[in-house]
């Protein structure tokens, strides 16, 4: 921005939320007479010079007489230029400006006389020292002013400068993932193919210039993802154009000192900085002294604290590194191998010869990996570097395509898929023989197994199973596990059994054959092939599950408990999520839990960021089904933000599945929604059957919370019914017990009593503890008055025998009103304070409140108000009226309220003429107002 502004009516802000408040508490200050200021800070291309226009924008278009903004850049080779080329933007409010203004305090103090003014100064850090001297002056002192306000803009490294101490400064970050999707969309007409967007997303860090140049830099074609997009995507071209002015006045002996620093970051990637020593060992090889770092540090480009040169941001080093030739960087890494010690840091120093060969080198390829070979002391980023560099090296072939998915797999265990996915496009060799070309198949499907299409993974796993079977058969027996995994999340039972049952080398059409789903094959009850347990080390497993999914759970219980035997004590994660697989399948929660828990503690010890989110999702769905809601949330929390860093969006989409489960529980409906809706974005599209039926659940539970009976058995009875949309197999009937409460209550008996059937079938195989109580509950929704009593009173006895204290008060909340409209007050009172209790004691705040309003119904006396609290006239209800008022007011229809109420239509109508005369209202819309009030002021009974 220079000279005068001009200001974009169309201007929008993506994100900085955070940033337009404090703006915005500016502005109110201004207009309430008061005087005021604040700096934005910021690296290049974080929109600091957008939202001080945006700032200006709003405040001359906001309410209040004569508001004015103006924003301006003085030239900074003018001294005292600043001052007067702001000034002469306040559009007529100053007659006359000297060229040369030292103490501009009063001008803008009568620039203000006429109405609230704020002064927008963009890059202030560019102007000359005099400028800033007066403009600090006048700044510190806008306190005490009238009406005039100042919004300065300045370079996140000049955000301190010693003019402007004393101003509040609010710095701005990189995007946060909503803002900058949002962003990306606009720019490309939400016509981006949903791969593109994310490498765009990727590669901009949340920096909305560099994800602007990057947009423009594509063709429509390559957006849509129809044509492959360049490579490197950010060249040194765009980063030049975002940063490059940082850098380019910079001296030539300091660009090579940040190049050797860059040099030095890039072949440590697990490190914070470079070395220090090193870098600077190699820039007195070039020629060049440790004083060359003064001019980027004075410039806020990079800073040493005597160990590590430290970049002000990633996107500078980038730049400082790739906008490089690639000549310069392979000096700059030969300068580097010649400053490491060879003998103490062997693998570092491999690294940068590495980097500065100009093509193949066998015996420096070996020399690699034999450096990072396991057992070294080298981390897994570490050992993908140097593989990835030794395939580099080595010519096409079984040797290099091996190196590839190496570099690959240590990519993905340390939680970088970009990077594993990068170096798996490397290996589609042809001439590759099968076992080798198998290993990579069975990478790409367990990345696309966390965040993918599942349907895509299962087919690629199955081709891996075929690939390896005759060569490396417990990497094969890995691929068909994790193809089992795959059908599992897709809810697709037979193409579960396809991958358990067919074993590499039993299928007559051999490995150039490998078998597909069978959409027609049905779970029956055929014995499982039985494999040799020393050959498949996972036997018991895979012919638990089998026996289990085709029906036969008692046959299935010796092998799935010798899997939990071996678990006791195991170390290996993969081992004891499998372990907790089957003891989930076994109905023994508690023991899943544990495996899953153990599970964590291995992965947290050895840092292994691919597994921690899925441990952590497999923990918390273990421990949501044993009613342990808060640590479920807890580790689906934790598990939700590490599926994000490691780039699972899968995994991810299952988190934010149990979140609305718990929140169902816990929360209201607004945040039930949320969870769900961000289930349901991915679990749509990659085929996510699990996570979708989680979240359709949950909705439904949320909807019965509220009454909404009628809702919560639309949503449910798709899914747990037969037919093409119903839910994932081994959720469904989980959730016919909440499907049989909201058709009853909505009164859908007969869809009631058949999902009752199919439940009963359900609790007769002994996978779910809490299943029997459950089904009599059930039964009890159903039954006729002289039976009903027995069997709530049957579900309370077997609720004792298992864990969930959630299931057991909704127990005791069905049986209260059930004995309230049985005219039995005082013992439908005793049932529903031991509801409310239980919900409060299990943090279900929704549900205890349900229990309130049936014991005040049931007559219970309600708590005394405050003292000093006002008489409300809501307050004048009864218990049942208030109940009405309440449907009313959110809107329900009388028929509505009935069904909600278990009452009849006349009924409700009775009651609602009493409310309406009690109240003194003659339209529902003041019945919701009346309400709505009392609620706010807590001043109903």
């Amino acid at each position: 921005m220079t000279g005068k502004t001009t200001l974009n009516p169309a201007l929008r802000i993506y994100g900085r939320s955070t940033e337009l408040d404090a703006v915005a508490a500016l502005s109110d200050r201004l207009r309430a007479g008061h005087g005021g200021a604040l700096l934005l800070a910021a690296e290049p291309g974080l929109g600091r010079s957008a939202l001080l226009a945006r700032a200006a924008r709003d405040f001359a278009a906001g309410p209040g007489p004569d508001l004015g903004a103006t924003a301006a850049t003085a030239d900074g080779r003018l001294p005292y230029g600043g001052p007067p080329a702001l000034l002469r933007a306040t559009a007529g409010r100053v007659d006359a400006v000297p060229a040369r203004l030292a103490d501009p305090s009063d001008l803008w103090g009568g620039a203000a006389a006429d109405g609230p003014l704020l002064f927008c100064a963009d890059d202030v850090h560019r102007w000359d020292a005099a400028s800033r001297a007066a403009l600090g002056a006048a700044v510190r002192r806008a306190g005490a002013a009238r009406g005039a306000g100042f919004l300065l803009s300045a370079a996140e490294h000049r955000a301190d400068d010693p003019d402007f101490r004393g101003v509040p400064v609010v710095r701005l970050g990189p995007l946060e993932d909503g803002a900058a999707t949002a962003l990306v969309d606009a720019l490309t007409g939400a016509d981006a193919d949903p791969s593109v967007r994310d490498e765009l997303l990727y590669e901009a860090e949340g920096n909305p210039a560099l994800l602007t140049a990057l947009v423009a830099r594509l063709t429509p074609d390559q957006l849509r993802g129809h044509r492959p997009l360049p490579r490197p995507l950010a060249d040194g071209a765009v980063l030049l154009g975002t940063v490059g002015d940082r850098l380019a006045a910079l001296p030539d002996g300091t660009r090579l000192l940040l190049l050797l620093a860059g040099a030095a970051q890039a072949a440590e990637p697990d490190a914070v900085g470079a070395d220090a020593g090193q870098v600077l060992r190699a820039a007195r090889a070039a020629g060049l002294e440790p004083a060359a770092l003064d001019a980027a540090e004075t410039s806020g480009v990079a800073h040493s604290d005597g160990d590590r040169i430290t970049f002000g941001s990633p996107l500078l080093r980038r730049a400082a590194y790739d906008a490089e030739p690639s000549s310069r960087r392979r000096a700059a890494h030969a300068l580097l191998a010649s400053a490491v010690d060879g003998d103490r840091y062997r693998l570092l120093h491999l690294l940068h010869r590495a980097a500065a060969a100009d093509g193949p080198d066998p015996r420096l390829a070996d020399a690699l990996v034999a450096a990072a070979a396991p057992g070294t002391p080298t981390s897994g980023t570490e050992r993908s570097a140097a593989l990835a560099r030794a395939a580099a090296l080595t010519a096409p072939g079984n040797a290099r395509t091996t190196r590839l998915t190496e570099a690959a797999e240590y990519a993905r265990l340390a939680g970088r898929p970009r990077r594993a996915r990068a170096l798996l496009a490397g290996t589609r060799d042809d001439t590759a023989h099968d076992a080798v070309r198998g290993r990579a198949e069975l990478l790409r499907g367990t990345l696309a197994l966390r965040d993918g299409p599942v349907g895509d993974a299962y087919e690629a796993l199955l081709m891996a199973a075929a690939r390896l079977g005759p060569y490396d058969r417990e990497r094969a027996l890995t691929a068909r596990a994790e193809a089992m995994a795959a059908a599992w999340a897709a809810g697709d039972a037979a193409a579960c059994l396809t991958a358990l049952d067919d074993y590499p080398g039993t299928d007559p059409r051999g490995p150039a054959g490998p078998p597909g789903p069978r959409p027609d094959r049905r779970p029956d009850r055929r014995p499982p092939p039985m494999p040799d347990p020393m050959s498949d080390p996972m036997s018991d497993y895979r012919v638990g599950l089998r026996t289990a999914l085709g029906g036969d759970l008692l046959a299935a219980r010796p092998p799935l408990r010798r899997v939990l035997e071996r678990a006791r004590g195991d170390d290996d994660p993969a081992r004891l999520l499998r372990a907790g697989v089957a003891a989930l399948v076994l109905g023994d929660i508690g023991a899943a839990c544990h495996a899953n828990a153990r599970a964590l503690a291995v992965v947290r010890s050895r840092g292994l960021a691919a597994l921690t989110p899925q441990v952590l999702e497999h923990l918390a769905y273990a421990e949501l089904r044993a009613g342990r809601h808060a640590r479920a949330r807890a580790h689906a929390q934790e598990g939700l933000r590490a599926a994000h860093r490691a780039g699972q969006r899968n995994v991810a989409a299952h988190q934010h599945a149990i979140l609305a489960m718990v929140a169902s529980v816990e929360e209201d409906a607004a945040a039930v929604a949320v969870h769900a809706g961000a289930a349901l974005a991915v679990a749509r599209p990659h085929g996510l059957a699990q996570a979708a039926t989680l979240a359709a659940w949950a909705s439904a539970r949320a909807d019965l919370c509220r009454g909404r009976a009628g809702e919560a058995a639309a949503r449910l009875g798709p899914l747990t019914r037969p037919g093409p949309h119903r839910g994932h197999f081994a959720v469904r009937m989980l959730a016919v017990p909440c499907f049989v409460e909201a058709a009853v209550l909505s009164g859908e008996r007969a869809h009631a009593r058949a999902g009752v059937d199919a439940f009963a079938v359900w609790a007769a195989l002994g996978g779910d503890p809490l299943a029997p109580a459950q089904l009599a509950r059930c039964r009890a929704l159903l039954a006729a008055p002289e039976d009903a009593d027995a069997l709530y009173a049957l579900a309370l006895l077997r609720h004792e025998g298992a864990d969930g204290d959630f299931e057991r008060a909704r127990t005791q909340l069905l049986y209260g009103k059930w004995l309230r409209r049985r005219r039995r007050p005082g013992e439908a009172r005793s049932r529903l304070r031991d509801a409310r209790i239980a919900f409060e004691r299990c943090g279900a705040p929704a549900w205890a409140e349900q229990a309130r309003a049936e014991l005040r119904a049931a007559g219970e006396a309600p708590a005394p108000a405050p003292a000093g609290a006002s008489a409300s006239p809501v307050a004048r209800l009864t218990p049942q009226q208030l109940r009405i008022a309440r449907c009313v007011a959110e809107g329900a229809t009388n028929r509505e309220v009935a069904a909600r109420l278990s009452v009849s239509p006349r009924t409700v109508d009775h009651h609602l003429r009493n409310v309406f005369a009690l109240l003194g209202v003659r339209s529902r819309t003041e019945l919701a107002r009346l309400v709505d009030r009392a609620e706010k002021d807590g001043a109903h009974p």
